[in-house]
């Protein structure tokens, strides 16, 4: 799932953010070669600091801007169709124009305002602004859109390795709408959303893993640990056919008791991006299990990454502001 993995994976960055972890970590000539993909001003966090704009690499930036020209031209021949407002808006997204990305996703909306996909993606960049409300308001009517319509295989702007598209329309507005709930604190209603995208996420292992490992979260936040492992493995197992999302199995895994931590990722070692994405399975473990400290020394580390749009990140960061509203 390509927003999901991750984004999702779903919750995952793009192939670019690792390019870029790479670059980012083998000397500080290397940083300095890394460009910003887009001129828009800092975001916002949940916590108050700006967060400045995606860099890549001199490579993946030219293959990004040429993906946006063709996107671009398609959609200047014809501005109406649906398809081609969502991938202008898509592309530009990738860069981390943002903003762009949502006036293009809007402007076409008010051609087609009951476009499920339209509204799934423009809430999907509303997350990643940290508008959590706005977020919301389009994936609770994307949701409502598509009750008694077909589900369908969403293509991929970032493709796997194996180049089969994992996700679905309708499992990807259920995963970004519980996410937004998520990172608010409404944990019930998270874990709610989350067991409804079940209903399309069990279409292959990818998207089954990625559901279940937020929704796990969602539980324990709840309050609803009571048979959780036992819950777990009836579900998840070795084995699984996963192209995308391997340490979220792992994660599931450990939280079913079948692996250790030091099966999942040695946190100690992890690069950036692997914490920006995978830290927070192990931080969060740690806080429901009454290590505080621990967790929020961890979450803390992914904050220190660049990779604010990951999910995980933005759980990292969510969870952090909630923990300094407490007493």
């Amino acid at each position: 799932m390509n927003t999901l993995r991750h984004v999702l994976t779903l919750t995952l960055l793009s192939v670019a953010l690792f390019t870029a972890a790479c670059a980012s970590s083998s000397s500080s000539s290397s940083d300095d070669a890394l460009i910003a993909g887009s001129s828009e001003p800092p975001v916002p966090s949940l916590l108050g600091r700006p967060l400045s704009p995606l860099r890549f690499d001199a490579a993946t930036l030219r293959q990004y801007e040429a993906d946006l020209a063709t996107a671009r031209v398609a959609y200047e021949r014809d501005p109406t169709d649906e398809m081609n407002a969502i991938w202008y808006g898509r592309r530009l997204a990738y860069l981390g124009r943002y903003r762009e990305a949502i006036e293009v996703f809007t402007r076409g909306l008010a051609l087609h305002p009951d476009s499920y996909r339209l509204l799934r993606h423009r809430g999907h960049r509303y997350i990643t602004l940290r508008r959590l409300d706005l977020a919301e308001q389009d994936l609770a009517r994307a949701a409502a859109l598509i009750e008694g319509v077909p589900d369908a295989i969403e293509p991929d702007g970032q493709p796997n390795p194996s180049n089969l598209p994992r996700s679905t329309t309708n499992s990807n507005i259920w995963y970004h709408y519980a996410l937004t709930l998520y990172l608010q604190g409404r944990f019930d209603d998270a874990a709610a959303a989350w067991t409804r995208c079940l209903d399309f996420a069990r279409i292959n292992d990818d998207m089954l893993c990625a559901t279940l490992y937020w929704l796990w979260h969602a539980r324990m936040h709840a309050g609803r640990s009571a048979g959780i492992r036992p819950w777990l493995r009836d579900q998840v197992r070795p084995g699984m056919d996963i192209i995308e999302n391997h340490t979220y199995h792992r994660l599931l895994l450990f939280y079913a008791g079948e692996i250790e931590e030091r099966d999942v990722i040695d946190i100690s070692a992890a690069t950036p991006v692997e914490l920006a994405t995978h830290g927070y399975g192990i931080a969060d473990w740690y806080l429901v299990n009454g290590h505080r400290e621990e967790a929020t020394q961890l979450m803390q580390r992914i904050l220190q990454t660049p990779y604010w749009p990951a999910f995980g990140y933005l759980a990292a960061e969510a969870e952090l502001a909630r923990l300094r509203r407490q007493p």
